[in-house]
């Protein structure tokens, strides 16, 4: 499907597609490979749905699969989750030098495609792959799939309420959530961009999946990330070849 449809036009990001440690720093995660391996280290099943998702939407794909504990790039530079404790240890030219080879470039390369997409007179819907784990410090999140938004800004409220009811329709067991787990206005990339482009051109939602869908795999996780697609479209109002 081309995006030279009317309307709004999408892009995805995917933060925390991975868990690759660079080579200059791999000494730095010697002995931690069980942190890497958590969720603390990724987010399981986002850049598999952040890819299909591209593909079927004929969509540009902004992903990293470098760790967040390297440094996480759905955070702001001075927020105290930036860098990792093992990062954090590190000279500050040494940190400058993370945030230049492997945090800016992702920001920066997304940030330029929507300014100048929008130049070009797009109307922009940017989702933000991200998934959560089903229980954190022993409390269990009661949601399968979640949208963070900024509630002040109609667009992204607008899209949340007609993805998540297209949503429900494909699959009436699901639970559905609005900025949960987290608040979708609270420090993030979206937060970032809302700030750089005026609502009428930028809505952002960060779509926050339960990675017990990704554990069970198989057909659950395979019909969730094909509904998610489906639903989506029929919010945006496109046919999907």
């Amino acid at each position: 499907m081309s995006l030279d449809t009317p309307g709004h036009h999408l892009i995805v990001s995917c933060e925390h597609g991975g868990r690759d440690v660079p080579a200059a720093y791999a000494g730095l995660f010697e002995g931690h490979e069980a942190l890497l391996a958590s969720h603390r280290g990724w987010d399981p099943g986002t850049l598999e749905l952040a890819q299909q998702m591209a593909s079927e939407f004929g969509a540009p794909l902004h992903a990293s699969t470098t760790t967040r504990l390297l440094v996480d790039l759905n955070r702001s530079i001075g927020h105290r989750q930036l860098f990792s404790a093992l990062v954090a240890r590190l000279r500050p030219s040494e940190r400058d030098a993370v945030l230049a080879a492997h945090y800016q470039p992702h920001r920066d390369a997304l940030e330029a495609d929507i300014a100048s997409r929008i130049a070009a007179g797009q109307h922009i819907v940017h989702v933000a792959v991200h998934s959560f784990v089903p229980t954190l410090g022993g409390r269990v999140r009661h949601a399968d799939v979640a949208c963070l938004y900024d509630p002040k800004r109609a667009g992204e409220a607008s899209l949340t309420q007609r993805w998540l009811a297209a949503l429900a329709a494909r699959q009436s067991s699901l639970a559905l959530r609005r900025n949960y787990p987290y608040r979708g206005s609270s420090d993030g990339l979206t937060r970032h961009l809302r700030e750089r482009f005026d609502t009428r051109d930028y809505v952002g939602i960060e779509l926050e999946i339960n990675q017990r869908f990704v554990e069970q795999g198989g057909t659950v996780w395979a019909q969730l990330r094909a509904d998610l697609i489906a639903s989506l479209a029929d919010a945006m109002g496109i046919a999907l070849a």
